[in-house]
């Protein structure tokens, strides 16, 4: 039989059709392009600027307010905290609210007329090497740059070689700048986060699939009975997940542990369960295994480049880190890198435990009210 171009425009026309058919289908191929432009156009930035300082101002000379003033004009700086102590800025750092903080002892202005080069401490959290590292090179700058209109006439000496001070940097949490100490704890959020979801979005439409679900739905088992019966097995895998990756994180990378592990299993037990929640959603709206893999990369895809696991979170646009908010690995990352690296307990943690289980509520009802429509 002769090639026929009619009979290959036939099966165009069908093939054509039929996809057009499969809305959610069509809906992923022109989405997930859009989505990624978006967000590597414009929500991506690896040189986060405007980064939240404190500054210790325990000198109110003229020298002091000049170096504060050049540190906001270089635009990676932003103030938001003067006049407080070095306590109050040590709690500000470990609860995640501060990036900088910028000690100017008593006798900077003194020291420095007299050219005794005295000593700027500043403390940087390090638990993202990449958020602060072209914020850490720009205040090495400064010193030379910072007073050129305060170092003139009797002063003007100072101004060329050296810094007319010494700055004295801390970085704490990672004092190496190792980058695995940031990207293995954020490991542990990623991975669960597509494992989970993708395996709770397999479980549903694999039994609609199979034929399986009139067995189940002629079961006297309640809606919330399914959904729970349904998710708490993968919990398990969860912790056995979370098991390889500590031992790996612990023997390989040398990552610490500074906080309580068993508050670390139970954050990341309320974790897996807002991902299972998406999951068995994906699961009621897909009608095929394919569909239920294409939703789960829907949504992996933001949760990982708008949490702060592969870019800092803070040099993503204002828009961008609103809907990284929203989502549960963002608040995660966080738990997860502060119970490990800084030590944290659940009174640090609140701030971010309260947005997990508000999502991991909305989730549940979303799943079992898709589930209810299932149902009839």
């Amino acid at each position: 039989m002769s090639f026929s171009w009619g009979r290959t425009a036939a099966i165009f026309i069908k093939e054509f059709q039929q996809m057009l058919r499969d809305r959610l289908t069509f809906a992923m191929a022109v989405g997930v392009p859009i989505l990624q432009l978006v967000l590597f156009g414009y929500a991506i930035n690896t040189d986060p600027k405007g980064l939240p300082t404190a500054v210790v101002m325990q000198d109110s000379g003229e020298m002091g307010r000049s170096l504060v003033a050049a540190m906001q004009n270089s635009g990676y700086f932003k103030l938001v905290r003067s006049g407080i102590g070095e306590g109050e800025a040590d709690e500000l750092m470990a609860r995640g609210d501060l990036q900088f903080i910028v000690v100017i002892p008593g006798d900077f202005t003194r020291r420095l007329v007299r050219g005794e080069r005295p000593a700027l401490m500043v403390a940087a959290d390090a638990t993202d090497p990449a958020a602060a590292g072209n914020a850490i090179a720009a205040l090495q700058q400064l010193g030379q740059q910072g007073l050129q209109r305060e170092l003139v006439g009797p002063l003007a000496a100072l101004q060329p070689g050296a810094a007319p001070f010494e700055l004295r940097l801390q970085r704490r949490y990672n004092p190496e700048g190792l980058s695995r100490y940031n990207i293995v704890p954020g490991l542990i959020g990623t991975i669960l986060t597509m494992t989970m979801v993708m395996l709770t979005a397999l479980a549903m439409t694999r039994e609609r699939e199979r034929g399986t679900m009139e067995n189940l739905l002629a079961t006297p088992v309640r809606p919330l009975e399914v959904m729970l019966g349904k998710i708490l097995p993968y919990v398990l895998i969860g912790y056995v997940q979370l098991g390889v990756i500590m031992v790996a994180a612990w023997a390989l990378f040398d990552v610490p542990m500074q906080g309580s592990l068993p508050l670390l299993l139970a954050m990341i037990g309320v974790f897996m369960l807002a991902n299972l929640a998406v999951g068995f959603t994906f699961s009621t709206l897909a009608r095929n295994q394919l569909q239920a893999l294409q939703l789960t990369f829907f949504f992996f895809l933001p949760s990982m480049l708008l949490s702060g696991f592969m870019f800092p979170f803070r040099g993503m646009p204002e828009w961008a880190q609103w809907l990284g908010e929203a989502l549960p690995l963002t608040h995660f990352l966080r738990i997860v890198r502060g119970i490990m690296l800084k030590g944290s307990g659940a009174a640090d943690l609140l701030p971010e435990l309260w947005p997990l289980l508000g999502f991991l509520v909305a989730a549940g009802l979303v799943a079992l009210g898709r589930y209810r429509q299932t149902l009839d």
